[in-house]
């Protein structure tokens, strides 16, 4: 099903999208003094796609490739027993995340309900000795004590409004936009190619 809903603004264009991941991949190495022990772990279904583009930079910067994972949350979320159908996908985790240095990776940072899941998610893998939180656009509006250690963007916004995170991989173009909430629906991730 195509997304019907009225674009409000555009707040990130693809370059800002790269001068962003650029940046948090600097404040990364820079909080973690290099890259020695470092993995990063991105959140199926756009935090997997900025993770691996963050390791990329990393090896651009550093010379070194880091360890990448993505994590599905979909059985860890507090709404799985009233999402009737959960959009499953595979964890891929092929590291052992004990005593490591994990940045966790999501693509717009809300409610904070997502990130709760996924160090839940997380710690039922190992242990490791620090997570930290990389998001691409903090929106506001937490609901749970969680805030993000390198953040692309600041992005204030409406409950009524929908922050998504558009990426050429699976949507054919790279762009942060804002949009109303269709009646009836409620905020959250884009749908893989915008279904």
């Amino acid at each position: 099903m195509k997304d019907t809903c009225q674009v409000k603004s555009v707040v990130m264009d693809g370059a800002e999208i790269e001068r962003s991941l650029t940046r948090i991949a600097h404040q990364i190495l820079e909080a973690n003094h290099g890259a020695d022990n470092l993995a990063i772990v991105g959140i199926v279904t756009r935090g997997d796609l900025l993770a691996k583009r963050l390791v990329e930079k990393i090896e651009e910067i550093e010379g070194v490739k880091v360890d990448l994972g993505s994590l599905d949350i979909s059985f860890y979320r507090d709404d799985f027993m009233t999402n009737f159908a959960p959009a499953v996908h595979a964890t891929h985790i092929p590291f052992d995340i004990d005593g490591k240095h994990i940045v966790l990776v999501d693509d717009v940072l809300y409610t904070g309900r997502t990130i709760r899941a996924a160090l839940d998610a997380l710690m039922d893998l190992g242990r490791p000795s620090v997570i930290q939180l990389a998001v691409l656009v903090d929106r506001g509006h937490r609901e749970l004590p969680i805030r993000a250690d390198f953040v692309g963007k600041n992005v204030p916004s409406a409950h009524d409004e929908n922050v998504r995170l558009f990426l050429e991989e699976v949507d054919g173009r790279s762009a942060v936009e804002i949009l109303d909430v269709a009646p009836g629906s409620r905020a959250g991730s884009a749908p893989l190619g915008g279904e």
